[in-house]
């Protein structure tokens, strides 16, 4: 199974976040599906590949931590692809949410890490 994780804090207000969230991820082909306030969970619309290379993407967001100053947020990037390829379909999904996350006008990027 190929799992890839990013750890990201941005600037923005609490109660935007959700909505903003929700725009970077229709924005990479993601439906989200499941929504908490402080998880959500995101799958790749269907179409373009094989069912098994589907990605999934969740966020937990740590809002006992979480000011207008900065929310902290983990990602998690997989499917049930075996990752026998460096650039496999769930890597190139991870870094397009990477670059949407990295690259999103509405909050200021405050830390990112990804492993």
């Amino acid at each position: 199974m190929a799992r890839y994780t990013g750890l990201f804090t941005v600037a923005t207000p609490v109660d935007n976040l959700r909505n903003l969230l929700i725009e970077v991820l229709e924005s990479c082909n993601f439906d989200v599906i499941y929504d908490t306030g402080d998880y959500m969970m995101a799958r790749e619309i269907p179409g373009q590949v094989a069912f098994a290379k589907l990605v999934t993407v969740e966020v937990l967001i740590d809002k006992t931590t979480a000011t207008d100053d900065g929310v902290r947020m983990k990602f998690v990037a997989k499917n049930e692809e075996l990752p026998l390829q460096v650039n496999n379909h769930c890597r190139q999904m991870f870094d397009m949410v990477n670059k949407a996350m990295t690259q999103n006008n509405h909050w200021e990027l405050l830390e990112s890490v990804t492993g």
